[in-house]
């Protein structure tokens, strides 16, 4: 008769009789250890150190993360014309020059702001006495193009109202210092010699009423 300190633990025959696997049979694949030591690296690849970041590296990632100084804003309104006369050989626009801050010389149409207590119309006729020295009356309105700038380190939003205008008299003599030069031009050629995408625009507004 047994001791009652065993009774509670039964031992299986077939367990002590088993024979132990063998290391590296196929059935032990998936355990830890199964294969020879030495062989790859968990992973299956080995670790290299990584290299420092180039200093031309670090200086773009230093400007991305700086941030640009905000550029203050104003908006300013201006008016101005598509002062046209009819000859013998078709319609003829005049265009008038001034320099840019690079120093080269640009066409376009007379125009500036519009004073305080000055209507639209009044500012574009006024601007085409100043700025070419002739008198013309407004026909229609072709309406206003809008466009942004930086002048002096300030951004400028600006719309400018066009009005088409028929020449009635005055001297180019007569213009201020502003514009270098005053010419008539076919209306064709007036068209690709204005330097302003919308000016253009409303070139050929003007050119779609007046034909």
């Amino acid at each position: 008769m047994q001791p009652k300190a065993d009774a509670g633990r039964r031992t299986d025959p077939k367990a002590t009789t088993a024979t132990p696997p063998k290391i590296g049979a196929a059935g032990n694949k998936g355990k830890r250890g199964g294969g020879k030591r030495g062989g790859k690296k968990r992973g299956g690849k080995k670790r290299t150190a990584k290299a420092a970041p180039s200093k031309a590296a670090a200086r773009g990632t230093a400007k991305r993360g700086a941030q640009r100084p905000k550029i203050p804003t104003t908006r300013e309104v201006s008016a101005g014309g598509v002062v046209y006369r009819r000859t013998d050989d078709g319609i003829e626009i005049v265009l008038a020059s001034r320099r840019t801050r690079r120093g080269q010389l640009a066409w376009g149409l007379a125009k500036g702001g519009i004073e305080r207590g000055e209507t639209k119309e009044a500012a574009a006729i006024r601007e085409v006495r100043e700025e070419t020295g002739m008198t013309a009356e407004i026909e229609a309105d072709l309406g206003d193009t809008k466009y942004m700038y930086v002048w002096d380190d300030i951004r400028i939003r600006k719309t400018v109202h066009f009005f088409l205008m028929r020449h009635t008299g005055g001297n180019v003599d007569d213009r201020d210092d502003e514009m270098e030069e005053i010419r008539w031009f076919p209306l064709e050629r007036a068209i690709k010699r204005a330097a302003y995408r919308g000016e253009r625009d409303m070139l050929v507004k003007a050119s779609e009423l007046l034909k």
